[in-house]
């Protein structure tokens, strides 16, 4: 009986011991189930933040705020009929009557700030201008560059090919910057020092008007003695600043 009794006893033993065992495997099952539940989102929300901050910035880039270079040629809270011809944006009509003054829709270009005539602030507005084109204005109402290739010596009637821009109060229609062909500044020979010399020496019979090629100026003074001598003084101021020149229109050397 002692026999059977230990061997029931031992057979407990073995079955709470493979109980405890099972448990246990169970257990660890889970923890590492729960374990790699929680640790791959923590890791995809890892590689998330990396990579928006190496690729993609968090923040959006402030919008740049640079003032365009023409609003440095337009005057604020100016008359908006005043304001230079880059400061504006005009709706033209070249079905205009050529050399007539015709108006025009105009609008402010953005950052420009202008007035009308009661001081109130406006962007819609109209412009009186000549109907032509920038390149038929007045050789007054635009700036060309110079040439370094003309001859300055013997080269008369001669052309180069120069770029001409607007002068900022004027409006036009078409491009306000164009090429176009001048003359060049040239020069017959004649000599400033020497037109001089000839009018204070020989002014009184006509030889500096003579030597500009003068001849019917030069005979007046020749016939009248100088003008009794007053034509002879003005001529020399005249010649002294540059007033009178050679009669073919060149330059002095």
């Amino acid at each position: 009986m002692a026999a059977v009794v230990v061997l029931r006893a031992l057979g407990r033993l073995c079955s709470v011991a493979l109980f405890l065992s099972q448990l246990y495997v169970l257990s660890g099952r889970a923890g590492s189930l729960m374990t790699t539940k929680h640790s791959q989102p923590q890791s995809a929300f890892a590689k998330g933040l990396t990579s928006t901050s190496t690729n993609t910035p968090y923040f959006k880039e402030a919008e740049s705020t640079e003032i365009p270079s023409y609003v440095t040629k337009c005057p604020s809270n100016g008359l908006c009929s005043r304001l230079p011809a880059d400061c504006m944006t005009c709706n033209t009509n070249y079905s205009c009557i050529y050399g007539k003054l015709a108006t025009f829709d105009c609008k402010v270009k953005p950052h420009v700030h202008c007035v009308d005539q009661n001081n109130h602030e406006q962007e819609n507005f109209t412009v009186n201008m000549t109907c032509q084109f920038c390149w038929q204005l007045a050789t007054t109402d635009y700036v060309c560059t110079n040439s370094t290739s003309c001859m300055t010596v013997s080269c008369p009637r001669q052309r180069y090919n120069a770029t001409c821009t607007v002068r900022d109060n004027v409006h036009c229609l078409g491009n306000r910057v164009f090429p176009k062909m001048l003359y060049c500044n040239w020069t017959g020979g004649y000599k400033w020092s020497t037109a001089l010399a000839l009018s204070i020496t020989l002014g009184g019979f006509g030889a500096d008007r003579f030597y500009l090629g003068q001849w019917r100026e030069g005979l007046g003074k020749l016939f009248s003695f100088g003008g009794l001598g007053i034509w002879t003084l003005i001529d020399v101021l005249l010649i002294g600043v540059g007033y009178v020149g050679p009669a073919d229109g060149s330059l002095y050397i």
